[in-house]
């Protein structure tokens, strides 16, 4: 298992090399979601799978513990990635990703969030370069410990809303239903596109292509449930 150090020197250009290196700033990935069995497959930790399917298909094991996270690194396309897993609880998730940032002396601008919402439809996806908690715990916890500096970029995981007067709380913590989990499994995957644009092109360009495909998803799902 590879230290901390390791991945460091391995993946990380060093402050006094960094202006004449030709070595690529790196990205840290997170996902949000709640640690051990009783949580797998729940809509709250759709942000853990998003990880996880990046994770597979770039073939990087998440078999180190960082910074309360579980975490992995790799190359995509040259470029290091650091994915990381909080296991702190959803909404503790910045005690992991504030100290993450921290230690690899990253800029908030290289820091993707992943994590469910509410308020897009299942199975549709949001990037985007900033913005607020949107009364996300987990997500609330991460701003307050970047300091309230809410410029870090994030992709949205559309898990839909309760249906009728079901309480969110219970709604959260429940697993998909076999089309719903049907719809999340298809966006996973086109997460997975999604990061790999983002990582060759960076975030501006990559949420300029992905948001438009996400936002007829979404007309089309509206209109499916009309």
């Amino acid at each position: 298992m590879l230290s901390s150090h390791r991945l460091l020197r391995r993946f990380l250009c060093t402050a006094s090399s960094s202006s004449t290196s030709s070595c690529p700033k790196p990205w840290l990935f997170i996902g949000l979601g709640n640690p051990g069995e009783k949580y797998q497959s729940t809509r709250h930790n759709v942000g853990f799978d998003m990880i996880d399917a990046f994770a597979r298909s770039q073939l990087i094991p998440m078999t180190t513990v960082h910074c309360k996270a579980l975490f992995g690194e790799g190359m995509v396309g040259g470029t290091p990635v650091l994915l990381a897993k909080p296991q702190t609880y959803m909404n503790l998730s910045g005690e992991s990703t504030g100290p993450l940032a921290a230690y690899y002396k990253l800029p908030l601008n290289r820091v993707i969030v992943m994590y469910d919402d509410m308020d897009l439809s299942c199975g549709v996806l949001r990037i985007q370069p900033k913005g607020g908690h949107g009364r996300h715990k987990g997500m609330k916890s991460v701003i307050y410990h970047f300091r309230g500096n809410r410029e870090f970029g994030r992709l949205r995981i559309g898990i839909g809303r309760p249906p009728g007067q079901m309480d969110p709380k219970a709604f959260l913590l429940q697993k998909f239903n076999r089309t719903a989990r049907e719809r999340i499994d298809s966006a996973l995957q086109e997460g997975v596109e999604i990061l790999k644009t983002l990582v060759a092109k960076g975030l501006t360009e990559c949420a300029r292509s992905a948001n438009m495909e996400q936002k007829y998803k979404h007309l089309r799902l509206q209109t499916l449930q009309e």
